[in-house]
């Protein structure tokens, strides 16, 4: 199966969440998405002036594993592996602080504070999606609870590796994932109230009481622990504050990055073909060589002549080998190819290429789905839309991904940013003046926002399932101003 998710990552590009989870029965498991992008032609985007290197230069892509997934109230009851794994991990270390105990340490702490972030924000969303409010309660208490003992227990492990064997840069560890679940719940509490206070404030709250007593708890508990906090008078201190989540934030999920260094693909086949070429262009002038040679004699005018066309020509059917095959490359093969890796242990590969695109070559199902409009296809007739096809194939041993992980995993996450800053250099202002006549006769000038439409069809395919989503991204010189998933 295949699961995307976009959204506007900042003013200037867009992310694609694209999990590939992988079927426990199917050993070999085999991925593709294709995304169509189609720019208007006034931003003048096409092969001359947007090359394959300026496309990758736009677009960032992080492989990961797929967060293990457990309900919030199963990381810490009885038996849960999360708490057992992390436990378990501290005790060995404390007893033989070893270079390989340490990093297996670090590790457990990173995973449970990733689990525990990702249960977090999919109990967050399964709150805001209930409307009763019966339920709303029930499941806010006991967001409550279950946040306040997963703070406890991880809080209580620090007792188990607070001895004289372990160093203070080791202990450390652990309190950057202190650090790190004690900001996490106070963010993402504070977001719940917000939630609770637009549907009632006055009728929720009773909760929202709760909440906000869980939230100076832990804004006392930081202070305590010497962790920033957010101070309304302090921009200073906000900004730290800020930059120092973004690294607690990517030093808690680096174990779930993979390496996926790329390197060129197909690159030996391009030679042999380029050889091939060449030796087709070679045969010809010698052809023609011998052909006059054997005619007219050595030194004369006629092989002097045909000597100097067909070393012309030569290069002329050499070009043009090399532009037929480079064509046949291209259908088959990628771009780029990585191998997946988890702790130098390949567990599959990623393919990646991007063309430009006539209408012609688009399948009739993509530009169904496209579905312009009567104005634009008028406007087609004299300057079409440019296409960009952007396609990644993805292959995944599932039993070497399980091999490789200790926890239960569904696949990889491939989280792809688009950056539109190429797109935006010949737009126009993002407000242009319009005008109107008011109630006295008099004109008066409004400023109305001038933005672009680039649209994006999605295919991907998984075994024999074949499935589309197209968004609509609304741009202007400011950035982008929305994204929408088009029906």
């Amino acid at each position: 199966m295949i699961d995307i998710m976009t959204k506007i990552h900042d003013r200037f590009s867009i992310e694609f969440k694209v999990g590939f989870v992988t079927r426990r029965k199917l050993r070999m498991n085999d991925f593709s998405v294709y995304m169509w992008i189609f720019v208007p032609n006034s931003l003048d985007i096409n092969p001359a002036t947007y090359s394959k290197t300026q496309f990758y230069r736009d677009v960032k892509s992080n492989v990961r594993l797929i967060t293990p997934r457990f309900l919030l109230r199963e990381i810490v009851d009885g038996d849960a592996q999360p708490l057992h794994n992390i436990e378990s991990a501290f005790r060995a270390m404390a007893s033989l602080p070893s270079r390989t105990a340490i990093a297996e340490y670090e590790y457990q702490i990173k995973m449970f504070v990733a689990i525990f972030k990702s249960s977090m924000r999919d109990e967050m969303n399964h709150i805001r999606r209930n409307n009763m409010p019966a339920d709303v309660d029930y499941l806010c208490r006991n967001y409550v609870e279950n946040v306040r003992r997963i703070g406890t227990e991880y809080r209580r492990l620090r007792n188990i590796v607070n001895t004289p064997t372990v160093p203070n840069e080791v202990l450390n560890y652990f309190r950057f994932g202190d650090e790190f679940i004690s900001d996490i719940v106070e963010q993402h509490t504070l977001k719940l109230v917000r939630h609770l206070e637009g549907l009632s404030a006055s009728a929720y709250a009773e909760l929202i009481a709760g909440l906000a007593q869980l939230i100076r708890d832990e804004l006392r508990y930081r202070e305590l622990m010497g962790y920033g906090t957010m101070k309304l008078d302090d921009a200073r201190n906000n900004r730290d504050l800020v930059y120092r989540h973004g690294i607690l934030k990517k030093y808690v999920e680096s174990d779930l990055f993979l390496r996926a260094p790329k390197k060129r693909d197909g690159a030996m086949v391009e030679q042999i073909y380029y050889s091939i070429a060449a030796g087709m262009s070679m045969i010809f002038a010698t052809v023609v060589s011998f052909s006059f040679q054997q005619k007219y004699g050595n030194f004369t005018m006629p092989l002097f002549i045909a000597l100097v066309v067909s070393y012309m020509l030569k290069d002329r059917i050499k070009e043009l080998m090399r532009f037929y095959f480079a064509h046949r490359i291209g259908s088959k093969y990628f771009d780029n190819k990585a191998t997946i890796s988890i702790k130098e242990q390949p567990i599959g590969w990623m393919k990646e290429g991007v063309d430009f695109l006539s209408e012609s070559k688009v399948p009739r199902e993509v530009m169904n789905i496209r579905s312009r409009s009567p104005l634009l296809e008028a406007e087609n007739r004299l300057s079409d839309e440019k296409i960009i096809l952007y396609r990644k194939s993805v292959h995944i041993d599932r039993a070497k991904l399980e091999r490789n992980n200790i926890y239960r995993t569904d696949g990889i996450n491939d989280i792809i940013r688009l950056h539109v800053n190429s797109f935006i250099q010949k737009m126009d202002n993002p407000q242009v003046p319009l005008y109107v006549l008011d109630d006295d006769n008099r004109t008066r000038e409004v400023q109305c926002d001038k933005c672009y439409f680039v649209n994006i069809v999605l295919q991907y395919q998984y075994e024999d399932t074949i499935e589309y989503k197209r968004f609509r991204i609304s741009v202007s010189r400011a950035g982008i101003d929305s994204i929408d998933e088009m029906k």
